[in-house]
């Protein structure tokens, strides 16, 4: 078993190069038979591998199929060809593969991963990565399997294109010892000037843990596969919606921090797009930069035959309609012809247009083929050749500043949901928890004044070497800029009056003023509460003191959890397993946690809510508690119900029924602080570093 798991782990290293050749960090061997073999090796594949083989430490047999998997669609897909789940053949083609792996019977590992390796070795390596990935997810007798971190197979999606050049010089010329002592230093800056002011907030778009948050997340929650119970995940409609409505919350807040406004949802699809974006990227897939978009561009219909492409505007906003229709009428048409009531799971199935939407043929693909149009922009015909833009990777796509704008407009979708007649506001036995008063919240932050979070850059670093094809096997470093805040505590008074029970406290954070630097109005400001965490205490009778460390958010994933080598965390054994660590691996990035704020201090406020256990409470099917409560705001728990029964982004996912301004909402079991966030423009290595 453990050797099988070993061997799977390999798959991942060195995605594009030939699986004829060694993998891993012992020069491991797949002994390959011609079954196998992609058919440009199948003249001289076996003599090379056993050539390999010669000096390998670990030769690793590859069992003989009673049946090979034909991957008829998947194979259409040229190896040197980039991926996208937003197009539709490319969905077909993961359907495909992932059925293939699904279906081979558990506890057969053996039989698992020869499949894997023929698949592995005659498909696309983005295509066969993320199928590759989500059945080691899904399948039960492969939750001992880390998923490789992203970052590391495939760098070229989330750093400067010129570090690669660097990078195999570095492997070839040094030990590993001196390329630890020499990191390839990445520019803050790479992309753009600050004459672009889109790029004052490069930092938050191109961070590497945000957009690997983004690719993970789309992992766990596939929107597409022939087996449903890997899409029918509980509330996953509402964790679509609630997942990236945090994400704008988030991005709005840094605006206000950098001194813009809030992103401007793309309302008109006819209007020129003045966000201009370069990417500076290269995919060493197919050796091929990522195309760039020029201010001023409009969307248009995309026809692309070799994509199978063929969508019109004017269908899309045909599509749009229809779900505008539903939310005015608070009732969705089904495929049958009935109708059946509208909530916000559904909603969020019918515009992501998972499987699981109602209706695909009215409802259509709005937020996909939003993502498509804007990929396709400089190239919709495809009389250039040209390939699909970051917009369109999971990995990559909250790059480009355009994304933001098309989910501001997703979002609105969905608040125009909530502020309808048909989803009621929350009456006050709803919001209270009688006996139960917050007498004071404060934050403590490691070295600083009390209510002051403190952030500054830090600079780490991230392997280069599992994903450098074709060059010598050595640690390769890259040094990068990211945000990073200091540690620090809440502390929570409480008084309950009554007898011992439990309580769930909901911790968010708000900027105080708008962009004009006046009060807020509830219903606007509700949209920029951020989640910073939410957990289960239990409250003796009268006083009680919490205290809550920031690295214990429900919210974030640790550090290392983002950026280091997961193999290594998988073989600790003080770690929980690597079905929960796989799973969680989606949650937002521990060193993002705090917005960056201003040197000068930019000025929030806190909001604790001690909320009714016997209104929040889910009984899990199996009858256990919780084990796993990282990341779970934003991913849920795996095989178990969302762990919370309250709406997401409870208190503030909809309207107040009566209060016009934050401080009409609070109730006894609430609390509103003023916090400052302070900008320390300072550079730190990070002492997890390697070599610092």
């Amino acid at each position: 078993m453990a050797n099988v798991v070993n061997s799977l782990k390999l798959l991942f290293d060195r995605p594009s190069e030939p699986l004829i050749t060694p993998k891993g960090e012992n020069n491991a061997v797949f002994q390959l038979t011609e079954q196998v073999l992609p058919e440009e090796y199948s003249s001289n594949g076996i003599e090379l591998n056993n050539r390999f083989g010669d000096d390998a430490s670990e030769k690793i047999p590859v069992k003989y199929l009673s049946q090979v998997p034909q991957f008829n669609k998947a194979r259409q897909l040229p190896v040197d060809s980039d991926f996208s789940l937003f197009i539709p053949l490319h969905q077909e083609y993961a359907t495909e593969v992932i059925d293939a792996l699904m279906r081979v019977p558990e506890n057969q590992l053996q039989d698992f991963l020869s499949t894997c390796v023929f698949a592995r070795a005659n498909l696309n390596p983005q295509l066969f990565n993320y199928c590759y990935s989500v059945a080691l997810m899904h399948r039960r007798d492969t939750r001992n399997v880390p998923i490789q971190n992203f970052a590391e197979t495939f760098p070229s999606k989330f750093l400067d294109s010129k570090v690669f050049s660097q990078a195999r010089e570095v492997a070839r010329v040094t030990s590993g010892t001196e390329a630890a002592r020499n990191p390839i230093i990445i520019p803050r800056d790479y992309t753009a000037t600050d004459l672009e002011e889109e790029h004052r907030l490069a930092y938050f778009r191109e961070d590497i843990g945000v957009n690997l948050h983004h690719w993970h997340w789309h992992l766990v929650y596939p929107f597409t596969a022939s087996d449903r119970a890997i899409v029918a995940k509980d509330r996953r409609g509402e964790l679509f919606f609630y997942m990236h409505q945090q994400i704008i919350a988030r991005y709005n807040g840094e605006r206000l921090n950098n001194a813009l406004k809030r992103v401007k949802k793309f309302n008109n699809w006819r209007e020129p797009i003045p966000e201009a974006y370069y990417p500076k990227l290269d995919s060493l897939t197919s050796s091929r930069g990522w195309p760039p978009r020029q201010a001023g561009m409009r969307w248009q219909s995309v026809n692309r035959p070799a994509d199978g492409i063929n969508v019109t505007l004017e269908t899309m906003e045909g599509q749009r309609r229809a779900i505008e229709e539903a939310i005015a009428s608070g009732r969705v048409q089904l495929a049958s012809g009935g109708t059946m009531p509208l909530d916000i799971d559904t909603l969020g199935n019918m515009v992501e247009a998972s499987i699981l939407s109602p209706n695909p043929q009215l409802y259509g693909s709005v937020h996909n083929n939003g993502h498509i149009f804007s990929a396709y922009v400089h190239d919709p015909d495809h009389r250039y050749l040209e390939s699909f833009s970051t917009i369109a990777d999971e990995a990559t796509t909250m790059r480009d500043p355009f994304f933001y704008r098309w989910h501001a407009w997703i979002d609105d979708l969905f608040q125009s949901h909530k502020e309808s007649s048909f989803v009621a506001r929350y009456t006050r036995s709803e919001l209270e928890n009688p006996g139960v008063a917050i007498t004071s919240a404060t934050i403590q932050s490691q070295g600083g004044q009390p209510n002051t979070l403190n952030t500054f850059w830090m600079l780490s670093d991230v392997d280069l070497s599992r994903g450098l094809d074709f060059s010598n096997r050595a640690p390769v470093l890259a040094r990068f800029t990211h945000l990073n805040h200091r540690p620090f505590q809440y502390v929570i008074n409480v008084n309950n009056t009554g007898a011992a029970r439990r309580t769930t406290v909901r911790i968010f954070l708000t900027p105080k003023v708008d962009e004009r630097n006046l009060p807020w109005n509830l219903n606007d400001q509700r949209k920029m509460f951020i989640e910073m965490d939410r957990f289960v205490v239990p409250l003796n009778a009268g006083q009680n003191t919490i205290t809550r460390q920031s690295t214990q958010s429900s919210v974030t994933i640790p550090f290392e959890q983002t950026f280091r080598d997961l193999s290594i965390q998988g073989a600790d054994p003080r770690r929980d397993d690597l079905a929960t660590f796989n799973y969680c691996g989606c949650g937002w990035p521990q060193h993002m946690l705090v917005p960056k704020g201003t040197e000068g201090g930019a000025q929030y406020q806190l909001f604790v809510m001690c909320s009714n256990y016997d209104l929040d409470r889910v009984d899990q099917p199996d009858g256990t508690e919780l084990t796993c409560d990282q990341a779970s705001s934003f991913c849920g728990l795996k095989d178990r119900l969302f762990p919370d029964k309250r709406a997401m982004g409870f208190p503030f996912d909809r309207p107040s029924a009566s209060a016009s301004s934050i401080t009409d909402f609070i109730l006894d079991n609430m609390a509103l602080t003023d916090v400052t966030i302070r900008l320390q423009n300072v550079t730190e290595t990070n002492p997890r570093n390697p070599t610092n």
